[in-house]
């Protein structure tokens, strides 16, 4: 059995998703009803068990371990948006490090679970004097979204090293991708801009330097790195891996090259208002080749194109609809 957090967020949806097609028994651990996430509309989270509840909640997750003999955990549930954890990060910290912890402690005392993977982030390297990111680099997030990831990423090793928890990170780019309908992050918001004929927004100076990571790739390196686990424990747990496209660039040029995929003549407002945010950071991805065997299976600029369309006809049938 498989317990997936999270589990309609971007991510979560699209693993489930393959997880279920990969015959999988998964339970679903829901906070918040999203009728129109990705699970949802696919009609996959039929096809799992449903438990509704906050990852924070430690009796219910040793509940669900223990009542439905979870062997394998994706922990994915966070808040994900540095704008929102800037305004609010008493309600990120919970979700992010009480949530982490609750869940580990859970785990540990669960004599059936074998794989723990927990979802970090490549903010929670901090602002680095050298780039790209590697997983040797020290854990030194100071703005909230960031310190709530380090945090519990330094967690997660704390279990795998002190009571040999089988837990090994991920720390990826920024994910995109179909079924993301968080407006205010810049490869959905831009898309929509564009395809409803309104100028893109760009809240920073438009140079802020980030990688970007498609949401099928991210699934596929989740569900190799537990395969990983499986076969070689004592060689990746309490192991991290960075998982991206190495191929860093600036949010303007992003927001160019989707302007011109999408064939748009529009200018993009460049608002220049971000604050407590990192201005340069990627990954490499050199130990995942190395060690996992890993390597990407889409091509960037494709992947933007496939999630285009996504959008495209997400929205004309939400308009439909409408």
């Amino acid at each position: 059995m498989v317990l997936v957090t999270g589990a309609t967020g971007l991510l979560g949806s699209r693993l489930t998703r393959d997880l279920v097609m990969d015959e999988a028994d998964v339970v679903c651990l829901i906070r918040d009803w999203v009728p129109q996430s990705e699970l949802s509309l696919s009609g996959s989270l039929e096809q799992t068990r449903i438990v509704r509840g906050s990852v924070q909640d430690q009796a219910l997750m040793e509940r669900i371990l223990g009542e439905y003999e979870i062997e394998t955990v994706f922990h994915l549930a966070a808040q994900t948006i540095v704008g929102i954890a800037n305004r609010n990060p008493i309600s990120t910290f919970e979700s992010n490090i009480q949530g982490t912890w609750a869940l580990l402690e859970a785990c540990r005392r669960s004599p059936k679970v074998e794989q723990i993977v927990i979802a970090s982030s490549d903010k929670a390297y901090g602002d680095q004097e050298h780039l790209p990111y590697h997983e040797d680099a020290p854990l030194q997030g100071r703005h909230p979204y960031d310190v709530s990831k380090s945090c519990a990423d330094l967690i997660a090793q704390t279990y795998a090293h002190t009571y040999g928890s089988p837990v090994t990170i991920t720390r990826c780019g920024n994910l995109f991708g179909a079924g993301d309908l968080n407006w205010n992050r810049i490869v959905p918001g831009t898309i929509r801009s564009i395809l409803e004929g309104t100028a893109p927004v760009i809240r920073s100076d438009g140079e802020f330097v980030r990688d970007y990571f498609h949401v099928d790739d991210a699934s596929l390196a989740y569900r190799s790195l537990v395969e990983k686990m499986a076969e070689r424990p004592q060689a990746i747990q309490g192991q991290a891996f960075n998982f991206s496209y190495e191929r860093p660039i600036s949010v303007k040029a992003l927001v160019d090259v989707l302007l011109k995929l999408t064939g748009s003549q529009l200018n993009p407002e460049i608002l220049n208002q971000a604050s407590n945010e990192i201005r340069n950071q990627f990954l490499s991805s050199g130990k995942a080749r190395e060690i996992l065997g890993w390597s990407p299976q889409r091509e960037f600029e494709e992947a933007l194109k496939s999630t285009i369309e996504w959008y495209r006809t997400f929205l004309d049938r939400d308009s439909a609809v409408g």
